[in-house]
């Protein structure tokens, strides 16, 4: 993923098992050594090995070189912050839902689905609890582009929505568990009216091909239905949001059109 959103520490500390030993030395190094002078001539006759395995040991970390690893060391260096285990673990736990999502994300598909977006003349998105929240976060952000969304959150809503599904309806369920019956019979009834049909989840495999158009997977982190360690809602909100960000720019300037005019009438300042 990209190094950014990940200190470079992180970074060695999560690669040090994969490293040599000649690595592992420099790794040592860089996690508990002081560093007064960072050139690579310097701190290879510091700690005896080479120059050119301070650039390999860069490159694994997925630096182009030794001169972008220490660049972004130091930058980290400026900006640290003590933080307890605690705080760490959590943030931490966010970070891996991040990277996972970079791993998973199909950008194709999503692709697709801003189409469909973008196409369909009616969208309702079923989701209860956690996956409720989502569901009226998302439908809410696409209201104010202008679409005709709808947030779908309760068992019997759901079973009641069925007959203002239509075959130009495009029937989103959001599960996280993917096996949240009254989401799943909701996709159901409406692939049978010929909508089109995108489920949301992280279950690992695919067990509603043939009522499901689009399956997007997100990332799975356990027991997050019950917000163990983080928020139930984040992983399927990252990836609610990178739908967001390709169907904002599908004819981009009538969406920006209706959000101004929300914005308006609200008497808001959009923020340049």
């Amino acid at each position: 993923m990209d190094n950014y959103l990940k200190s470079t520490k992180t970074m060695i500390e999560e690669k040090y098992d994969s490293f040599t030993q000649v690595e592992k030395v420099i790794a040592d190094y860089f996690l508990h050594g002081t560093i007064e002078d960072f050139s690579s001539k310097a701190v290879a006759s510091t700690i005896y090995v080479s120059e050119a395995s301070l650039s390999r040991f860069s490159k694994k970390l997925g630096f182009s070189g030794y001169r972008e690893f220490v660049f972004s060391f130091n930058a980290n260096m400026k900006e640290n912050k003590r933080l307890d285990q605690l705080t760490s673990f959590s943030i931490h736990k966010y970070q891996e839902v991040l990277e996972q999502t970079y791993q998973i994300v199909d950008n194709n598909q999503i692709i697709r689905i801003a189409k469909l977006l973008d196409s369909k003349k009616r969208v309702f998105i079923y989701g209860i609890g956690s996956s409720g929240l989502v569901a009226k976060e998302f439908a809410s952000r696409l209201i104010r582009l202008g679409l005709d969304a709808e947030a779908i959150n309760s068992e019997s809503d759901i079973t009641a929505n069925s007959p203002r599904v239509q075959s130009e309806s495009l029937v989103i369920g959001i599960s996280i568990s993917g096996s949240n019956p009254n989401v799943v019979a909701g996709l159901k009834r409406a692939h049978e009216k010929n909508a089109t049909t995108v489920l949301m989840t992280s279950m690992q495999r695919a067990y509603h091909d043939d009522i499901i158009d689009e399956i997007v997977k997100v990332a799975h982190v356990k027991n997050v239905t019950v917000s163990h360690i983080i928020s139930a809602e984040f992983p399927a909100l990252v990836m609610t949001d990178i739908i967001y960000t390709h169907y904002l720019n599908y004819n981009k300037s009538d969406k920006l059109e209706s959000l101004k005019e929300i914005l308006n009438s609200i008497d808001y300042k959009f923020e340049k």
